[in-house]
């Protein structure tokens, strides 16, 4: 089977030009795209900056998606933000990973098992969603918290795992000092997905391991994806197939700017 990932920091559906709130051109985008699997970040849950909208529920309902989680990372006034998954596979097993660095903005990376079938057979991807911190320590003290915890470290070596967020990553470094090490893969290259308008900076990534094999990825570029958040979507496609098949797992190396563009 074949499956395609999108990765959206949709910035609570405010606009990163016009600074308006319009949650559908967020539901236009991810909609446009028709992923099986998204993983959204700084998503809005009862904050009247977004109507008091429960973010995770307004844009898995419109989009069909039966089956979501959300995680209450950052508490405001009155609401939270953080990160969510929607799956067109049933979810199982959540769990909230604590990446909290003292001293810094309280983060978490949201962790399932969706369940899917391949020729009748149930098989299980391993989701991992976050939103790493400003600060370069920061992000490698969470990404050796998030390696080692229980979801990621205990399974098997070739059950699929798929990590992707907006990670922050200015210079380029996390995939060779911390996925490569643990036997992940970059599946999207020098992917420049902020700002929206213009991008320069290839802050969001994904990455994978496992029995699974890129077919391809590239960012978002539609004209209401570069209005609707402050960060373009990015997305990548999938294929998984029998426990006995043969995949080459070829990926873009880290360093390669070969991401193809929908304009």
């Amino acid at each position: 089977m074949t499956f395609r990932l999108l990765t959206y920091n949709i910035h609570k559906g405010i606009g990163g030009i016009d600074r308006r709130y319009e949650l559908g051109r967020i539901i236009d985008t991810v909609g446009h795209y028709e992923p099986d699997f998204v993983f959204l970040q700084e998503v809005d849950d009862g904050v009247p900056r977004s109507r008091l909208d429960r973010q995770v529920d307004a844009i898995a309902d419109a989009l069909g998606f039966e089956h979501r989680a959300f995680q209450a990372n950052v508490k405001l006034k009155l609401g939270h933000y953080g990160n969510a998954i929607l799956s067109r596979f049933p979810l199982r097993d959540v769990w909230d990973i604590d990446l909290t660095i003292p001293l810094k903005k309280r983060r978490r990376a949201l962790v399932a098992k969706a369940h899917v079938r391949v020729d009748g057979h149930e098989r299980v991807i391993v989701l991992s969603n976050l939103h790493l911190g400003l600060a370069g320590f920061e992000r490698a003290l969470q990404l050796r918290r998030l390696l080692v915890s229980d979801p990621l470290a205990h399974v098997r070596r070739d059950t699929p795992i798929l990590v992707g967020g907006d990670l922050n990553d200015v210079w380029g470094t996390l995939g060779r000092k911390f996925f490569l090490p643990h036997g992940f893969h970059l599946a999207t290259g020098k992917s420049r997905t902020f700002p929206a308008f213009r991008p320069i900076r290839s802050l969001d990534g994904i990455y994978y391991r496992g029995r699974v094999e890129l077919d391809g990825a590239f960012v978002g570029h539609t004209a209401v994806a570069k209005k609707a958040s402050d960060h373009l979507p990015l997305i990548a496609d999938f294929a998984i197939g029998p426990r006995d098949g043969h995949y080459a797992g070829q990926a873009l190396d880290a360093g390669q700017d070969d991401m193809s563009s929908d304009v």
